[in-house]
């Protein structure tokens, strides 16, 4: 149960970040500008509708075609942040959590690359569609969706502001 709850929590990041990229596509297309890939405000609008579209079919279908989606969304951005890593890029956001300043990290490919796992997870098993997955659950599925959304937020702690509080207490010290 544990892996499932685990790829519901990362397409629903998915969701997310995509709509974030919707919202505002300034912070993803400087990412991608420093990386040399190419960074118009439309190549990052249908990376944002492709997130968006493949967080929706792994929590809508699951099984090998909602993992298969997850699976190639997170292990290019692994690779991204790998490389950006590798190649010390003056990335300042990566734009997934908008605005918030979210520099690489390998806290950030760590989790990408449990996310990616995470759909061969759904590939192999075939499961983890969110309808069925909510009918085997107690109390209508309400304690698992506020699971996903506390795992979200503490996601988003660990890759957004943490960073920036090590970074505070590197300064004073």
């Amino acid at each position: 149960m544990f892996a499932v709850g685990w790829s519901h929590l990362c397409a629903a990041l998915l969701l997310i970040s995509g709509g974030t990229k919707l919202v505002d596509p300034d912070p993803t297309s400087g990412a991608m500008r420093a990386a040399g890939l190419p960074a118009s405000r439309w190549v990052v609008i249908a990376l944002g509708l492709w997130e968006i579209c493949a967080g929706a079919l792994a929590i809508g279908v699951g099984g090998p075609i909602g993992g298969s989606a997850l699976f190639v969304t997170y292990a290019a951005f692994a690779g991204f942040i790998a490389h950006a890593l590798r190649n010390d890029l003056p990335i300042q956001s990566c734009g997934c959590f908008g605005r918030t300043d979210t520099p690489p990290s390998l806290a950030h490919v760590g989790v990408n690359l449990l996310a990616a796992g995470s759909g061969v997870w759904l590939v192999v098993t075939g499961g983890g569609d969110l309808v069925s997955t909510l009918t085997s659950q107690p109390l209508g599925g309400v304690p698992y969706i506020a699971f996903v959304a506390v795992g979200v937020y503490a996601l988003y702690l660990l890759l957004a502001e943490l960073p920036k509080t090590l970074s505070l207490t590197e300064v004073r010290a």
